[in-house]
């Protein structure tokens, strides 16, 4: 089953590539049909998920790959990844929906989009530190092509600074992996035996190990100081590109700190941990100060994204944490750490997309050229002011309950993590002073003949609404899966 959700977009972005007078309404249909039938596969997985025991993974498979080196084609899902394959599925299919009227390029971008769909389910599943690699830098191989062939503006440097940051990031994170096998006995790259061996166990060399996967992660998370490379690839990606970028990619740095660093590497965590607070409680600070001074509204965007990565980093690094905190306590910061990546996919996602509106109708970001846009398209006012109260945190959405939980286990275990609270409110202040500035008052430069949401683009951003509210509501389902995962990685990290 895994095999065919991961192949699937493959395989039809393949039969587009390969069709060259294929039209444009055609390939629109392929690239939306296997964007909803991933969705129905992955709804299915959900539906069928038994949670397995510590350690343990559902709809495992298992075939010889490269066995000289202990690498093999090993998929499985637990509590930390099936939410993140589902996230996946809705986000490409919101994008789907939302380039429905697009006619640049139809089935290049089509084909594209779908090869890097498989990138982002392959690297989810992934249980051998060799495919996850292979996922991981095929993911920035598609994305490159993404900004550099449909964004604006300078998109060729910002596609090439995203390329460069994030390559040299996999090669840290490559030389990560090379330590990992180089220290288990018998050598191997599978993820669950790597966890099982716990190789590093006392041995100071672990602690040079992790540093290899920090920073390859951080670069990709981003958090601070990595993060330089996020603000102009959001900038100038086209709006389907920031939404992939932000609800998909980013988290394959903090899916990897859950996944990777923390299980194979425990006692190295626990020693990292001072300075994994640090990064991000920095990190969610600097992010929402810098995004409050911001007058592009994508830029700004971006820098929400290093403030919500922080969060989900102060959890983390709560987690493993030498104080006196029980396990409970570290499970729930690990829980709301798992949450907070689906949440935010979901958010800002949908922030991207409305976002990428203004892009279509006026040609630019900037704030200070609009104002009283709500007179002339009142959807798009009350879609953005929806997302904008979602993304910091208010009650009824899944930021709330993501963010309850990551402060509450943090607090809990390191009392100091209160000190990055203030970054809801400045959150609060950015998004309020934007929809003031956009929305509000008379109408004004390019706010004027400016066109509402079409149908698309109000299916395609407010389904992923839909569901953060779905979430934020009704959060029992989602944490029933995460939980028993988060208490399996905090005995790991404990241990």
């Amino acid at each position: 089953m895994l095999s065919l959700i991961i192949v699937l977009p493959l395989a039809a972005a393949a039969v587009l590539a390969g069709l060259p007078r294929l039209k444009d309404s055609a390939a629109r249909t392929v690239f939306a049909a296997t964007a909803g039938v991933e969705t129905v596969l992955a709804v299915g997985l959900w539906a069928g998920y038994r949670a397995p025991g510590p350690g343990g993974l559902a709809y495992e498979e298992r075939l010889r790959w490269i066995p000289n080196v202990g690498s093999s084609y090993h998929l499985g899902v637990d509590g930390l990844s099936l939410p993140l394959l589902v996230l996946t599925t809705v986000i490409f299919l919101a994008c789907a929906v939302y380039d429905w009227k697009s006619r640049d390029r139809v089935r290049a971008r089509s084909a594209l989009f779908l090869f890097l769909e498989t990138t982002c389910l392959g690297l989810f599943a992934a249980q051998d530190l060799i495919l996850f690699f292979l996922f991981f830098d095929l993911s920035i191989v598609a994305m490159y092509f993404v900004i550099a062939g449909w964004g604006h503006g300078d998109r060729a440097r910002s596609a090439m600074k995203f390329f460069l940051y994030t390559f040299l990031g996999s090669l840290a994170l490559l030389v990560g992996f090379i330590g990992l096998y180089l220290g288990a006995d018998p050598h191997t790259f599978d993820i669950p035996e790597l966890a099982a061996a716990n190789a590093f166990r006392g041995n100071p060399a672990g602690g040079f190990v992790l540093a290899a996967i920090l920073l390859g992660l951080a670069v990709k998370t981003p958090t601070v100081p990595f993060h330089t490379w996020l603000p102009p690839a959001h900038t100038d990606a086209p709006a389907t590109g920031s939404a992939v970028l932000a609800g998909i990619l980013l988290k394959m740095g903090t899916y990897g700190f859950v996944r990777i660093a923390m299980p194979l590497l425990p006692d190295a965590w626990r020693a990292w941990s001072p300075a994994i607070l640090t990064v991000g409680i920095l990190s969610v600070l600097y992010g929402a100060l810098v995004a409050l001074a911001q007058s592009d509204l994508k830029r700004m965007i971006a820098y929400t994204s290093v403030n919500h990565m922080g969060y989900i980093l102060i959890a983390l690094g709560a987690a493993g944490a030498a104080t006196g905190a029980g396990s409970t306590v570290r499970a729930t910061a690990v829980t709301g750490a798992v949450t907070q990546m689906v949440s935010h996919g979901l958010i800002t996602g949908a922030l991207f997309l409305l976002a990428g509106v203004l892009q279509a109708r006026a040609k630019t970001y900037d704030m200070g050229a609009f104002g009283g846009l709500a007179t002339p398209a009142p959807k798009f006012a009350g879609f953005f002011a929806v997302a904008a109260f979602a993304s910091l945190g208010l009650p009824a959405f899944s930021g709330f309950i993501a963010e309850f939980q990551i402060f509450a286990g943090s607090i809990g275990a390191v009392p100091l993590t209160a000190i990055a609270l203030p970054g809801i409110v400045i959150t609060a202040a950015l998004f309020l002073r934007a929809l003031q500035r956009i929305f509000t008052g008379p109408v004004k430069g390019r706010a004027e003949g400016f066109t509402d949401l079409r149908p698309a683009e109000m299916l395609s951003a407010g389904s992923l609404l839909v569901l953060s509210a779905v979430v934020g509501v009704f959060p029992a389902p989602l944490l029933a899966a995460i939980t028993p995962a988060a208490d399996a990685i905090v005995s790991l990290v404990r241990r």
